[in-house]
């Protein structure tokens, strides 16, 4: 294997030169930085990351802990912040919490184990001794999506509270009247919030939100079906589900579906968090889309300013309602399946729902 010394001699200049060039530091003429370049490529030479890592105290590697990695927001997630950390020079271990504290603090204690430079994070509680212990012990860490309050950490996160007064307005306007939620769970700060949003927008519209509505999931599909047939067994079931995440909404639709009921003429469907299959459902599902992709870039970019230093703020980026056709809209032939631009639906006329 090359080393450092076969490098420097190869392209005519000094070790530190070569060092240099391999950090990026400014101070090397352009003409060094190339022949040391070419001498990298025909040399095949590698840098030994753990001994780098003993002597400057990095390993430029970044920690990523996620909810739920069969969840298709937090793939989707976990994508984009790789590709960010690659492009900023850093490489990443995900670990999957499955919605699991115990699970999140054994990935924590593992990634700070291997000395990361930093840790990303969507916690699944906010009681982790072991997560509140790393942050106010100086680990550069950055919450995205999910965030523990009153913890000094910045977060990374869409406002999905316009979106849902947005879905409100569009279920009241087809003519909706009783409206129910699959929650998620009480103890992460998007179960609390998603629930309060649209219990605030049920009451601008002069609708309650009474308690045999409100079905307490997890963010997994077993609660939605779960939650979804405890809302078909009542006396007057609801208009509509709204589940607070896309894994719920497929559980949701499998319970419709395994009754011989239809979405939308039996009962109307919604969902927080849109991804791709939602339009190769039939109907395909009206939903509420998060910034994905800028969140998990914009999260590393926080992280890294804080293992740089430097003091980022939080980042909130806003969610948008996409309007299909899950709720009672109007066919609409020649609109594209794609999600249309993030703007305020328009109020539809209502539609002649079968009761259930």
């Amino acid at each position: 294997m090359a080393s450092i010394k076969d490098v420097a001699a190869e392209a005519g200049v000094s070790v530190a030169t070569v060092s240099r060039v391999l950090n990026d530091h400014p101070s090397v003429s352009a003409d060094a930085r190339t022949r040391v370049l070419a001498a990298v490529e025909v040399l095949g030479y590698r840098r030994n990351a753990v001994a780098r890592s003993l002597r400057t105290d990095q390993t430029h590697t970044l920690g990523l802990v996620i909810s739920d990695v069969m969840n298709p927001y937090f793939t989707e997630l976990a994508r984009s912040v790789e590709e960010e950390a690659r492009a900023l020079g850093y490489s990443v271990i995900i670990g999957n919490a499955d919605e699991r504290p115990d699970l999140q603090d054994h990935h924590v204690r593992n990634l700070l184990d291997r000395r990361i430079d930093g840790l990303l994070v969507s916690p699944t509680d906010g009681g982790s001794p072991l997560m509140l212990g790393a942050a106010r012990g100086g680990t550069p860490m950055v919450f995205v999506d999910r965030w523990i309050p009153g913890v000094d950490v910045p977060v990374v996160r869409a406002d999905g509270l316009a979106a849902v007064r947005d879905l409100v307005a569009h279920l009241h306007g087809l003519g909706h009247r009783r409206l129910a939620i699959i929650a998620g769970p009480a103890a992460t700060t998007t179960g609390q919030e998603r629930v309060a949003a649209f219990r605030a927008a049920l009451h601008a519209h002069g609708l309650a939100l009474p308690d045999v509505y409100i079905g307490q999931g997890d963010f997994q599909a077993a609660s939605g079906r779960r939650v979804t047939e405890g809302f078909l067994d009542l006396p007057e079931p609801p208009e509509v589900v709204f589940a607070t995440d896309n894994l719920m909404a497929l559980g949701a639709l499998d319970a419709i579906r395994a009754r011989g009921l239809r979405v939308p003429e039996d009962i109307a469907l919604a969902a927080f968090d849109d991804i791709r299959w939602f339009v190769h459902t039939d109907p395909p599902i009206t939903a509420i889309a998060q910034p994905t992709g800028e969140l998990g870039r914009a999260a590393v970019r926080a992280l890294v300013d804080r293992i740089e230093g430097r003091s980022p703020e939080s980042v909130t980026l806003p969610a948008r309602l996409v309007v299909r056709r899950s709720c009672g809209e109007p066919a609409e032939p020649s609109a594209s399946p794609e999600p249309p631009p993030a703007q305020s639906p328009a109020v539809r006329s209502p539609v002649r729902r079968s009761q259930s």
